[in-house]
């Protein structure tokens, strides 16, 4: 996968316009008393997952439960379909089309070709598709009119989360890694080092960080649990790290394994979802969370659709609009320094009004 060239693919994302970067530029949320009803009846909300699968308990996870709120609803019996490998995506989404599907949410950037190719070939379908703009002419824009791409520059609250394990850190080294070499699994590990090293330069640490340079890493070449993970997790837990961050899904069961096995005190740090509530059997071991607020965002883009109100509009997800965020401390809040939580309100606030930087491949 060539980093450098998604880098530039993503980066037409600061010309599409300030609707593009607000909650506001998806509908409006329905009235309490829940009554919306699809301006369509026959209208048909579909997905197809990654190979992480809709229990993932993280980032296939979040886009379903979207997908359902708006279905419910809107009163529809959506469809849906998991892959097991990136051969399965393209049979699945003609699958979907030929059921006659309305809109189809993709759910992961690695999706984007299959996507592309279908929703050319089915202009009269709508298209979501998360974590992905679909751009693979390289252009700074959406390949094609009907797919509404939904993006999130995580790197903002991974930065949050990278000055949160420097403080912790009582090794001196915190580690990070990842499914693939993707962009957006490397947005978080480029938001997690430049935390790390914010708080190296304000207060005068010397934390470092393993299993990414910026440029190439540790991963584990998908996104499943096993044994390729919990094996880049040891190795890292090996080098005395005792901060951890798994990126990739479902990734980080193994990297609690290998915690658990550690016989020392390692935070472990979720992505995605708040996995401390979404995965009870690792509430313990979590520090903090970083999350993209894919539920939500899935939920208006499909709730557009289903009235009527389709826009091919990217969404950017950003600390300021809340599409990306740093979850609470939970049980690890008498574990971190006392005003740390403090810290953290005052950079978040920096980073929004942009005295702080934060680079990423979605910034402007």
């Amino acid at each position: 996968m060539r980093i450098t060239s998604r880098k530039a693919t993503l980066s037409g994302l600061a010309l599409i316009g300030t609707s593009a970067l607000m909650l506001t530029g998806c509908a409006a949320a329905p009235e309490e008393d829940n009554t919306t009803a699809a301006a369509d009846s026959d209208f048909l909300p579909c997905m197809v997952s990654d190979a992480g699968g809709f229990d993932d308990k993280s980032f296939n996870q979040l886009g379903f439960e979207g997908l359902n709120k708006a279905a419910d609803e809107l009163g529809v019996e959506p469809k849906t379909v998991e892959s097991s490998a990136e051969t399965d995506y393209a049979p699945n989404l003609t699958n979907l089309v030929d059921q006659g599907c309305s809109l189809i949410v993709t759910v992961g950037f690695a999706l984007a070709n299959a996507a592309s190719e279908s929703a050319a070939a089915n202009p009269d379908v709508e298209y979501v598709s998360i974590d992905d703009t679909v751009d693979l002419d390289f252009d700074g824009k959406t390949d094609q009119d009907n797919v509404k791409p939904l993006v999130y520059d995580t790197a903002q609250a991974a930065f949050l989360a990278g000055y949160a394990a420097a403080s912790y850190s009582k090794t001196g080294v915190v580690g990070t890694f990842g499914g693939q070499n993707f962009p957006t699994v490397t947005i978080f590990m480029d938001g997690f080092a430049q935390g790390v090293a914010h708080h190296n330069e304000v207060k005068g640490t010397d934390v470092k960080v393993l299993g990414w340079d910026g440029k190439d890493g540790v991963f584990t070449g998908g996104f499943v649990a096993g044994t390729d993970a919990q094996n880049a997790a040891q190795g890292l837990i090996d080098q005395n790290v005792d901060v951890l961050l798994p990126v990739g899904g479902p990734i980080y069961q193994s990297a609690a394994a290998a915690i658990r096995g550690a016989g020392r005190e390692i935070a472990l740090i979720g992505t995605d979802a708040d996995v401390y509530e979404s995965d009870p059997t690792v509430a313990d071991l979590l520090m903090t969370s970083i999350r993209k607020g894919m539920d939500l965002s899935t939920y208006e883009a499909v709730l557009a659709s289903g009235e009527g109100d389709f826009s091919n509009e990217a969404y950017l997800g950003t600390l300021e609009n809340e599409g990306v965020s740093l979850a609470d401390f939970h049980d690890w809040s008498d574990k971190v320094d006392a005003g740390l939580a403090d810290e953290l309100d005052e950079l978040k606030a920096s980073i929004i009004s942009g005295d702080v930087e934060v680079t990423s491949y979605l910034a402007e």
